[in-house]
């Protein structure tokens, strides 16, 4: 049993369940440094931060400390599309090839902007292997993912988009608006909002970033992740082992490992992997989409939008996770299983490690968890039990 480091912030005796369910993930699971936030009605009610920002626990964990959320900004990148949509400078419906000439390749031609963002557009990863840290180079990627031929026919199966999504949405983006990904999510959601979310930080920053403990091997870490699919009975042959291996490896450092504590990494704007951000900046973008697409007099996206995005887009086995898995457009969707199971009309993403961000519009209510020490990749006790905690106080 560890020791339980201060607990700092406010939460409302409503919600002290919450504030025990951190204690507990310090306490029996592991915590190292991590912080919660959660808002009704737009107005906060839990923001509660401890630990360490680092391995050596050297530096607590302070309010305005910064985490890589991974996966946690593909809603963030998604939001920024939406955007234009409402603006009619996109159809959802329309090939992708209408804005990006060049994606017409190798029998993509009728990939259209849905297809992406409910990850059916067959592209969850680059065969051709990539030099090391090619992730950095935009137009490379894009250009590499423009004339990559689907693994599967577009539309007819989903498989997450791991490492992809933020490139196909953010390329999207940049040829529309004129801006990369990260200038666009700055000027038009996270900087309206007052929220501490970021694609792309400067160095004036890093005092204020955590180390991520994410491990460093990744060619382990895979083998690991295929091995235990395995003994669950799912199948692993060559071409699974391809997919999984390019989608996670490629190239080499696209996912996190060995880099994500590199000044390139944190630079970067890479909506699927490296957004930066506090629990409470999560839960404030999410705020908005509790509360039908607005809070505090700021209009993130029109209430019929956000519930297009949060409705089923596409459910089932899922190519590249080897279970289920459902998804809106840009989001998750609870599913059996999964920590968000208790919110049957929520939607947000959960990210690398178990961070996780969600809405639940019935309750009006915004939830922001983000932390430094990876747990399960699925089915996490850590913010599953923050999670539970918060429902159970209801």
């Amino acid at each position: 049993m560890a020791d339980v480091p201060p607990i700092h912030g406010s939460c409302d005796p409503r919600f002290a369940r919450v504030r025990e369910a951190l204690v507990e993930n310090f306490r029996s699971h592991g915590e190292v440094g991590a912080a919660v936030a959660l808002s009704i009605d737009g107005k906060p009610v839990v923001d509660l931060w401890a630990g360490w920002m680092d391995r050596e626990r050297k530096h607590p964990w302070r309010r305005d400390t910064l985490v890589n959320v991974f996966s946690v900004g593909k809603p963030m990148a998604a939001a920024c599309l939406l955007r234009l949509v409402e603006r009619d400078e996109l159809d959802l419906d329309a090939p992708v090839a209408r804005y990006w000439p060049e994606f017409a390749a190798a029998g993509k031609d009728s990939v259209t902007l849905r297809m992406l963002l409910c990850h059916q557009a067959g592209l969850p990863a680059i065969r051709r292997l990539l030099p090391a840290l090619a992730m950095y180079d935009w137009g490379r990627m894009t250009a590499a993912l423009a004339a990559e031929p689907p693994w599967w026919p577009p539309g007819t199966r989903h498989g997450y988009h791991v490492n992809t999504f933020g490139f196909l949405v953010g390329e999207i983006v940049r040829r529309v608006s004129g801006e990369t990904i990260g200038a666009f999510f700055g000027r038009e959601v996270a900087g309206p909002l007052d929220a501490d979310f970021h694609f792309g930080v400067g160095p004036e920053d890093d005092h204020r970033i955590a180390e991520s403990l994410l491990p460093e091997d990744g060619e382990r870490a895979i083998d690991l992740l295929l091995a235990a699919e395995a003994e669950h009975g799912a199948a692993t042959d060559d071409e699974r082992r391809l997919l999984v291996r390019r989608t996670y490896l490629n190239p080499p450092g696209a996912s996190g490992f060995a880099t994500v504590n590199t000044r390139a990494w944190r630079a970067a704007e890479m909506p699927s992997a490296n957004g930066h951000a506090s629990a409470r900046g999560i839960a404030r973008i999410y705020s908005a989409f509790a509360c039908g697409g607005a809070v505090g007099g700021i209009r993130l996206l029109e209430a019929e939008t956000v519930a297009h995005a949060a409705a089923e887009a596409a459910a089932g086995p899922d190519v590249v996770l080897g279970r289920p898995s459902r998804f809106g457009l840009g989001f998750q969707l609870p599913q059996p299983g999964s920590a968000l199971a208790r919110v049957p009309r929520g939607f947000g993403h959960f990210g690398a490690g178990g961070a996780v961000g969600f809405a639940d519009p019935e309750a009006r209510l915004a939830f922001g968890y983000a932390m430094n020490q990876p747990g399960p990749r699925w089915q996490n006790p850590r913010n599953r039990g923050l999670i539970d905690a918060v429902y159970d106080s209801l």
